[in-house]
């Protein structure tokens, strides 16, 4: 794949017009919001900021870099798949993390992306969840995507669901968004110059957001699914 090739690839995989089924989700923010805890664009910031410094750096990342590694061998795959699904603790986060990736893969399996429908079977039959990071990694292997492409594309659509989100419950207006997009670049890039984290070091600490998503259920005339 050449370079113009695969710059549209990353744009058309990582944009919101992909059905993925991310922008469904709030990751907790809704609740924040309800509750008085995120109220300006500076806590909208702060929040997106510490979701790619303590759940994606350590969590995501590792997984998209596991998986795109190991997209050749199936088998491998799925055992990642089911490291990851493990170890979302919050149930919430765990089911949300697997309808965005088993969305993913019957998109990619309409498409025609080498893997997709085999993977699909591994999961109806058990074998694996359709974890969002880890499929991340396996369909951007699959269309061609090196790892930093990959994770670069795993961040913004972090970024990109948290952010979209805040701006339907207007917390943000159109150009505070895109400056926070601009934060979060520098910050990833700074990220990525680290050396790739070994799936076995995959942790995650994001309390006062899974906490907001286990208490998401229980709020009144809720907007998203999370």
């Amino acid at each position: 794949m050449n370079e113009i090739a695969t710059v549209l690839a990353a744009l058309q995989l990582g944009d919101s017009f992909f059905p993925s089924g991310g922008t469904s989700f709030s990751w907790g923010l809704e609740t924040l919001r309800a509750e008085g805890l995120v109220r300006t664009s500076a806590d909208v910031e702060a929040l997106v900021a510490g979701q790619i410094d303590h759940r994606w750096a350590h969590f995501d990342r590792p997984a998209v870099t596991a998986a795109h590694a190991a997209a050749g061998n199936l088998d491998t795959v799925c055992d990642i798949d089911r490291e990851v699904d493990a170890a979302t603790l919050a149930r919430e986060a765990r089911e949300g993390a697997r309808r965005i990736g088993t969305s993913v893969l019957k998109v990619h399996e309409g498409m025609g992306t080498p893997g997709a429908a085999e993977y699909r079977a591994r999961i109806r039959s058990g074998d694996a969840f359709g974890q969002m990071a880890v499929v991340q990694g396996f369909v951007a292997h699959a269309s061609g995507l090196d790892v930093d492409t990959a994770c670069a594309m795993s961040a913004h659509q972090l970024v990109l669901s948290l952010v979209s989100a805040a701006l339907r419950l207007g917390l943000v207006g159109h150009v505070d968004a895109q400056r926070i997009f601009v934060a979060q670049r520098d910050r990833v890039s700074a990220l990525m110059r680290q050396p790739y984290p070994d799936i076995s070091e995959l942790h995650a600490y994001t309390p006062a957001a899974e906490i907001a998503m286990m208490r998401h259920e229980t709020g009144s005339g809720r907007m998203f699914a999370s």
